[in-house]
């Protein structure tokens, strides 16, 4: 009864308890966490709430890091979260029309002009908080996400004037990217035109920057993809979807089917890859990723792959308008609320934040920006899509003039088309 080895053996213990819970979890499929339910609740969307965003955005921008969910100063910001804080603002603002969150999308709006060095023509990314930038230029993907964000904001703000701006930063920002060597970068970046082009329709040279970084993201998978690994590269790591979510985009609007097929093969490779026993998603870990011959990583599994699957998702949908790809969106949604490998939601519906990540054993309870507007953006996507299938508005694609009027596009959270399609 030494006091060492008695700690030891509770230690032992609690080992040896949560393992086994552990491999319950991974054994119990995914109807067992819903069985007595109400099957039509859990078929319904959450409402958005944007508590927790506006918890951690001061009037500089949106902090990275939260401790549990209280903002941490310590890591000041990223241009990264607040390009996708500014594009959540736009997609809530053009679903509700609230113009409460105008306050939001102009702060927002300002980092992303703060962080463009006119000079060089690239983003900075990394600010502290007393609003010093610790770096000089930011990465490829983080100035390609900051253009996926501006052009999001081209077609979607409210006022000429930030519409104006937006394009401006948008058009002054893309001229870096035709030396790029990221096909994140590349992708995100083709997303962004995309979104421009739907008010900029006869931009031919915004036009003549999709179809070549839409011919080397396609000549990178057909140079490189076989039958048994149909990808670019020869690991698997982040933002993976949103490379077939690029050429999905693209061979429908250069009307190239072979674009297209490359997309939805390599989309449906990595639902194929990244789905658990129990039929749920089971997300690449950045843990090690998936190298080619290897295992793949379990954990750590973060809430950024999710939302670029369903973003993924839906883009196939409208593309193929084959059915399954809303179920594949609504699986990887329900990932945030629990449907994952150790059968716990991700999103924390007392605070509005989101956690951020699975590891082996627990949630990481830390309610960071990315997380959170992970959560938020996948959110937004599935209430357009499921407003899109419902009431039958205009499509997402659908080019609008700056002086048009949208349709009002308030989110619903009763069960509509997505959550009754069968997979």
């Amino acid at each position: 009864m030494v006091w060492k080895r008695v700690a030891q053996d509770y230690l032992s213990l609690y080992k040896e308890a949560g393992e086994a819970w552990l491999e319950l979890q991974h054994k119990a499929p995914a109807a067992a966490r819903s069985a007595g339910k109400d099957s039509k609740k859990d078929d319904d969307l959450p409402e958005v709430d944007l508590r927790h965003m506006r918890t951690l955005t001061d009037d500089t921008g949106i902090l990275q890091h939260s401790l549990f969910s209280t903002p941490n100063r310590n890591h000041g910001y990223s241009t990264d979260d607040n390009a996708r804080a500014f594009m959540a603002t736009a997609m809530y603002w053009d679903q509700t029309r609230d113009d409460s969150i105008l306050d939001l999308m102009q702060t927002y709006l300002s980092f992303l002009t703060y962080a463009l060095d006119e000079k060089v023509g690239r983003f900075r990314n990394f600010m502290n908080y007393d609003r010093t930038w610790a770096e000089a230029m930011g990465s490829e993907d983080s100035h390609a996400r900051s253009l996926w964000a501006l052009g999001m904001g081209a077609a979607l703000c409210p006022h000429q004037s930030m519409i104006t701006l937006a394009s401006q930063l948008f058009v002054r920002g893309l001229t870096a990217v035709i030396d790029f060597s990221s096909p994140r970068a590349w992708a995100f970046t083709i997303v962004g035109i995309h979104a421009y082009l739907r008010r900029f329709s006869g931009d031919s040279e915004v036009k003549r920057y999709r179809v070549e970084l839409t011919k080397r993201l396609a000549g990178l998978f057909t140079g490189y993809m076989t039958h048994d690994w149909p990808w670019c590269e020869n690991v698997v790591t982040y933002a993976n979807a949103k490379l077939p979510h690029a050429l999905l985009m693209s061979g429908k609007w250069l009307n190239r089917g072979d674009i297209i097929d490359i997309g939805k093969e390599s989309l449906q490779w990595l639902l194929d890859i990244q789905t658990g026993p129990g039929g749920m998603l089971s997300i690449i870990g950045t843990n090690g990723w998936y190298v080619r011959g290897g295992e793949k990583a379990t954990y750590d599994q973060q809430p950024i792959e999710a939302h670029a699957l369903i973003d993924a998702c839906i883009e196939a949908y409208r593309v193929t308008r084959e059915d399954h790809w809303l179920g594949d969106a609504r699986k990887a949604f329900n990932w945030f609320l629990g449907d994952n490998d150790l059968r716990t939601p991700i999103y924390d519906f007392t605070t509005g934040g989101c956690k951020d990540g699975l590891h082996s054993d627990r949630v990481n309870e830390n309610q960071g920006s990315e997380s959170t507007l992970a959560y938020i953006l996948s959110l937004l996507l599935m209430h357009d899509m499921q407003m899109e299938l419902t009431l039958g508005e205009l499509p997402a694609d659908k080019a609008t003039e700056p002086g048009e009027q949208r349709p009002v596009r308030k989110p619903i959270g009763s069960a509509g088309a997505i959550a009754g399609v069968k997979v």
